[in-house]
């Protein structure tokens, strides 16, 4: 390894699979460039943190927090997807919609620690149907806003959901002290 560092950044290297030769050299001299084995395959850690952090679960990339036993409310804020699992198993997947910029929705593992199937916000004054309390005011309920305007709106900090038949669903399987995991990935 130590004669590929002294080859510099311009370091290109071809590995033939199947014949298991391995040439190195480099742009600028070709010619003398030494010819060796190599000894390790280095995994940059970018890309092994991205796969310890999710698993695919059907067709979902869910975060491996969400895999554990138990319901858990796993929220992705990149594919814009709250799914439902249940003891590893993605049960319901329903569209969702978080908060703006000045009022963003917090990522984090966050426990249910309230239902209210008909709750109306008291800073807002706007109705917030099968809510399930996770983080202070933070919430997952249907939003009719959501449904009317799709993505063209935002929450305040909530995580919206479009479809109320599947919100209610979930609503009526979540219990209090179920897990919620909120990520981007």
């Amino acid at each position: 390894m130590g004669i590929l560092r002294k080859l510099g950044a311009t370091l290109t290297a071809a590995a033939f699979v199947g014949v298991g030769a391995f040439s190195a050299t480099t742009t600028a001299d070709a010619v003398v460039a030494p010819k060796v084995a190599p000894q390790a395959v280095v995994v940059p850690q970018k890309a092994a943190a991205a796969t310890t952090s999710s698993a695919v679960v059907g067709k979902y990339r869910l975060d491996k927090r969400c895999l554990s036993k138990g319901r858990v409310l796993c929220i992705n804020k990149k594919t814009r997807k709250l799914v439902y699992v249940v003891n590893g198993k993605a049960v319901q997947v329903a569209d969702a919609r978080f908060g703006a910029r000045k009022t963003p929705t917090r990522n984090g593992v966050f426990k249910v620690y309230r239902k209210d199937k008909n709750h109306v916000s008291s800073l807002y004054h706007s109705a917030m149907p099968y809510s399930m309390f996770f983080s202070g005011g933070q919430a997952v309920h249907y939003s009719s806003d959501f449904k009317a305007r799709g993505y063209n709106g935002a929450s305040h900090g909530c995580v919206n959901i479009r479809d109320k038949k599947k919100i209610a669903w979930i609503f009526a399987r979540i219990k209090v002290g179920d897990k919620v995991v909120v990520y981007s990935g």
